[in-house]
């Protein structure tokens, strides 16, 4: 059950941190068709961590809610990968970070819907129609941006460049995760990766864009260790349920 709860948080953390970051964009999209493309995205990726953190409270001896799991918890008690907490910077970093993580999360869940826990695989299923379109999304406007302007082209170059060092830990397994796959509750992360990489390849040439050629690797927020920005991210998420203690919408 605990091996459990610790994929349950990693998987509905990504969802809401990555959630918040692209509600910061809500009035800012550079034309209000992608304005309200990126909050309905936002919308999701909260609508997913909330189905998620449901599941795993009734797994969880210290919060009986989602809301206790969402805004309650301190830094190192969030799991979500250092990808998703990374600034929005310019609208080429924005969408290659969502880019990258669509192309994980949509293989992901088309596995975890053969799981045999009935509620993860319900999960998946509801999230997999969403993170489609996600993907096609992200994915078109990388192509755009890619195979664009100069500018266009330099920028997007540029967040895959500084992005991709954050890419592998998308796929990390450690013994709690082994045990699921083990079990056949989840599928095998690090399987996943040569999916991953196909869907990015293909879309990097399309776009006209390089994968850099040292892979690097960066983050440990699968084991509770953040970046500088994860703090100023939670600052503003948890202000309000810490200021109004069990506050209810």
């Amino acid at each position: 059950m605990e091996n459990k709860l610790k994929f349950l948080l990693r998987l509905g953390d990504d969802s809401m941190i990555l959630g918040q970051r692209l509600s910061e964009l809500c009035g800012h999209g550079p034309i209000l068709e992608e304005d309200i493309a990126m909050t309905n995205i936002a919308l999701d990726l909260i609508g997913q961590a909330t189905n998620i953190y449901t599941y795993a409270a009734t797994l969880s001896t210290d919060f009986n809610d989602a809301d206790g799991l969402a805004f309650l918890r301190f830094e190192h008690q969030y799991y979500n990968a250092v990808l998703v907490e990374q600034p929005n910077g310019n609208f080429g970093d924005t969408l290659v970070r969502q880019f990258f993580f669509d192309a994980f999360r949509v293989p992901l869940f088309q596995q975890m819907m053969q799981s045999k826990d009935e509620t993860i695989a319900a999960i998946a299923e509801k999230s997999l129609k969403e993170t489609r379109y996600h993907l096609k999304h992200s994915s078109e406007w990388v192509i755009r941006l890619g195979d664009g302007t100069e500018l266009s082209h330099e920028r997007a170059q540029l967040a895959v460049f500084d992005l991709w060092r954050y890419t592998q830990e998308l796929f990390h397994m450690d013994d709690a995760e082994r045990e699921l796959v083990d079990a056949g509750i989840i599928p095998n992360l690090a399987d996943l990766r040569g999916t991953w990489l196909q869907t990015v390849e293909s879309v990097m040439q399309t776009a006209t864009l390089q994968i850099p050629e040292n892979q690097g690797f960066f983050g440990a927020g699968r084991l509770g260790r953040h970046s500088e920005y994860m703090g100023y991210i939670l600052a503003q998420m948890q202000y309000m349920q810490r200021a109004y203690p069990g506050m209810q919408w």
